[in-house]
């Protein structure tokens, strides 16, 4: 089976930790290369951001990036993308004559607008959608601070209503979509994965001393609410907070939100026990999450969150706030505990009894590494995703799709 995977802005060759490169990234390429061990053939569209890189490169996993030219060639923030969607529709188009799948899967919004666009003139080929994000919950959070194009919220509907199925990634997903008017026939969850090879409980650990440890990791952006476990740690004498996030390249955009956080830490009085670790890498990450008696995850919303995931996978608890993908991956009382964002009295009364507490710490992480393995492995997600595209191929491909799956 030909499969197209579209997503505009999130490379799947990136390195993550920038404003725009995260779980998305991750999302496509795992799903990409676990397509390609069950024999399909996979292409992923993206766009080009460097005048270097080749149109197409295979990749390790076997599946092939084709690197889109629509706008500079250039990093420019995602937003920004939308003004040059014709440009990537027209080469989608092109390529997609001469070399036509037999299903599209956009991820993101924009690659749904330029994805459909280009499958549904006379080429009829089904697109299946999975958004990683929604404007409406972006716009509610944030408000003003919002840089979304005025036109999202408009646009997700429309692709939402335009596509022949939508993949969520989380149940809290689905009820967005349902507000926005999708029946809800049309949309099955399919949550993102982990890596196992890479993430479980053995193996290297980063060097501690003493204290207590808090582990916490994602793209330095205010959103994702790391202010709130810092100020948690003042009520947290005999604990450390590492927060791992940022740019792997010298021209840092995160930077302004590493300050205001170090300022955070001093304004609270706990700046000698908050670390600010930087980018760190991917190979790097498991055993820092491994070092942690705690991973804690308090962003003020979050589509589906692949921490907790990583941080169960290596069996380690989790203090998450109860909102989006958290409220499906973390059982409270179970493999973690939820708490209600953006205060940090309830954080920090959910970290104390398990720091006090080896053996509450020990079954949380046991049930939370049983947790990941049995539901968020790559391979069960994949199986899934071709279960969910299933449904929407013509009948002969679908009797094919299953055999080659």
């Amino acid at each position: 089976m030909k499969i197209a995977m579209v997503s505009e802005h999130a490379n799947p060759l990136a390195q993550l930790g920038g404003v725009d490169a995260g779980g998305q990234n991750v999302h496509v390429g795992e799903l990409a290369a676990a397509f390609t061990r069950r024999g399909h053939d996979v292409t992923v569209y993206t766009r080009r951001d460097d005048p270097a890189t080749g149109t197409t490169i295979t990749t390790d996993a076997g599946y092939r990036v084709v690197h889109v030219p629509a706008g500079p060639p250039k990093p420019i923030p995602k937003d920004d993308i939308l003004a040059h969607l014709g440009e990537f529709t027209s080469f989608l188009h092109e390529h997609w004559s001469t070399h036509r799948p037999d299903l599209v899967h956009a991820h993101f919004w924009m690659s749904a607008v330029a994805a459909e666009l280009a499958a549904t003139r006379e080429l009829r080929i089904p697109v299946v959608l999975t958004f990683h994000a929604l404007g409406t919950v972006k716009r509610r959070y944030q408000g003003e601070a919002d840089t979304s194009p005025p036109s999202r919220i408009k646009l997700e509907r429309l692709v939402a209503h335009r596509a022949h199925h939508v993949i969520a990634t989380c149940t809290d997903e689905v009820e967005e979509l349902v507000r926005m008017g999708l029946p809800h026939a049309r949309a099955t969850v399919v949550p993102c994965g982990v890596d196992l090879a890479r993430f479980g409980p053995h193996g290297p650990t980063e060097r501690r001393g003493a204290r207590h440890r808090l582990v916490s990791v994602g793209r330095l952006v205010p959103r994702k609410g790391f202010d709130t476990t810092i100020r948690a740690l003042a009520q947290l004498p005999d604990v450390e907070l590492l927060i791992a996030g940022g740019s792997a390249d010298g021209n840092d955009p995160t930077g302004a939100e590493a300050r205001r956080l170090q300022q955070v830490a001093t304004e609270a009085g706990v700046d000698d026990r908050v670390h600010l670790l930087g980018h760190v890498s991917r190979a790097a990450m498991p055993a820092l999450l491994r070092s942690a008696d705690v991973v804690v995850c308090t962003p003020w919303y979050e589509p589906f969150g692949m921490v907790p995931l990583e941080a169960m996978a290596c069996g380690r608890p989790v203090v998450a706030s109860a909102v989006g993908g958290l409220l499906d991956t973390v059982i409270d009382g179970v493999t973690g505990t939820l708490v209600s964002p953006p205060e940090p009295g309830p954080v920090a009364r959910a970290l104390r009894p398990l720091l006090d507490d080896d053996a509450l710490r020990r079954d949380f992480g046991t049930a939370g590494y049983q947790r990941a393995r049995e539901r968020y492995s790559w391979d069960r997600v994949a199986d899934e995703t071709l279960t969910a595209y299933q449904r929407v191929i013509p009948a002969p491909s679908a009797t094919k799709f299953a055999a080659a799956g």
